[in-house]
């Protein structure tokens, strides 16, 4: 089903579901008084390793349910089953045509939504072995129609910048991601991660910017996170 065919409100619930489980792995950083140091060094590796199990969601009901093309999609689901069996080096394979992984299924198909959801989890994959200009790389091969994807997408993106200290890229990229979908959820969780990247590098005009947009737009998803850093910029 496309986003044009989708209800608003299963719109709103995809992203909130997505971003609600970003927020509870996020509590716990929160509590630290070091977070925005420990944050600047760390920022994106909770965000990669969550994004692969989030992706099956969206991998259903974006590309599987109404396969394009199913040699294809036979491909993404081995891969598929190798990921989640823990088979990571499998599941992105791209050395033989026996095992394509994710790898060999964008090789070979990539013009099929099957082949691009593939490159997003070989992105991802390449993300959690650390190899983030990899990662980065792969991510920007892939395109979708579905906005929160994209803004997922650029978040990635944005993690495997800051993990290479390309700081003012990575915000930028934040920046992107927040404005990438109409979803408030997803609007909102960016506009915080480029807040608290923003203070890590001492932008603190920008910092600003970015924490009172949350209170003036998105209070109602924050549920109290950003309090401290709302009213820390109300004194820049």
């Amino acid at each position: 089903m496309t986003d044009k065919h989708k209800s608003k409100k299963e719109l709103e619930n995809e992203g909130k579901e997505t971003v609600e489980i970003f927020q509870d792995l996020d509590q716990t950083a929160l509590k630290t008084e070091m977070f925005i140091e420990k944050y600047a060094k760390q920022i994106g590796i909770i965000f990669g390793a969550i994004l692969l199990s989030v992706l099956g969601y969206f991998a259903y009901q974006q590309f599987i349910a109404n396969p394009k093309n199913e040699e294809a999609t036979l491909s993404y689901l081995s891969a598929q089953k190798n990921l989640a069996e823990g088979k990571d080096d499998l599941a992105l394979g791209g050395k033989s045509a026996a095992n394509p992984g994710f790898k060999g299924t964008y090789d070979q198909f990539s013009g099929t939504d099957a082949g691009q959801l593939s490159v997003y989890n070989a992105g991802l994959l390449k993300f959690k072995e650390g190899k983030y200009q990899e990662a980065y790389d792969l991510l920007d091969k892939f395109s979708s129609g579905n906005k929160i994807l994209m803004a997922l997408k650029y978040g990635a993106m944005a993690d495997a910048l800051a993990n290479q200290n390309k700081n003012e890229d990575a915000l930028a990229m934040f920046d992107k991601a927040s404005t990438a979908s109409e979803d408030p959820y997803t609007s909102y969780y960016f506009v915080r991660k480029a807040g608290i990247m923003a203070l890590a590098m001492k932008k603190n005009d920008e910092a600003k910017k970015y924490f009172i947009a949350i209170e003036e737009k998105y209070l109602d998803y924050d549920g109290g996170a950003s309090d401290a850093y709302i009213e820390m910029v109300k004194n820049f």
